[in-house]
């Protein structure tokens, strides 16, 4: 399980490409490497990832065909960047909120709007029926990060990004036609898929 706060950055080293698999090798940061141990769980850009294997900071991980087809991390070569978060610990203070690093789809980036102190971004969800799970003020995770929405119109929304999450991780580098990871919050979810069984079955 991860809260959502990302803890750095890692670059990508080397990607090895086998059939429907492809194995990461990222540069993690130091303070990001007390105690790592292979099988731990690691958020990349919002992705949970196990640990396959360690040398010295190059941590290496495995990415089966369906996350490759779900993800942006498939879209990723050797010198990119993504996000990264450690799996949480019990008795932790959650800043953000619970995630399972489970990514639902990718949404485009549609609009940036810069202004002094602050970063709007538009983006798109691919359809319609999940639009159900993003409420004003709702929480969802991009790219890892927790975020409140700012506002939806159809099958868009947008957050707010504060100058600690520009500069902590990489959303404020996402152009106009990329595609994040999104997760949706899984309460959320779990409230309108009661509610719709309930209505349902009246």
């Amino acid at each position: 399980m991860f809260t959502g706060i990302v803890q750095g950055t890692a670059q990508i080293q080397s990607i090895v490409e086998k059939a429907n698999f492809r194995t990461q090798i990222v540069k993690m940061p130091q303070d990001l490497l007390a105690n790592l141990e292979i099988g731990a769980s690691v958020a990349n850009n919002g992705v949970c990832l196990t640990v396959t294997e360690i040398n010295g900071d190059l941590i290496s991980f495995d990415l089966m065909t369906e996350t490759l087809r779900i993800t942006n991390l498939g879209n990723l070569a050797e010198g990119d960047f993504v996000n990264i978060e450690r799996a949480m610990k019990m008795g932790d203070e959650i800043g953000g909120h619970v995630l399972s690093g489970h990514v639902y789809c990718t949404a485009e980036v549609k609009e940036r709007i810069q202004t002094e102190n602050n970063l709007q971004i538009w983006f798109e969800m691919p359809e319609a029926e999940l639009m159900k799970y993003v409420l004003t003020k709702g929480f969802i995770a991009i790219e890892g990060i927790s975020l409140t929405i700012g506002e939806v119109k159809g099958q868009q929304f947008c957050v707010n990004l504060i100058p600690e999450t520009i500069d902590r991780t990489l959303i404020a580098k996402r152009a106009i036609g990329d595609l994040v990871n999104i997760e949706i919050d899984p309460q959320t979810q779990a409230i309108v898929d009661t509610v719709e069984r309930y209505l349902a079955n009246r």
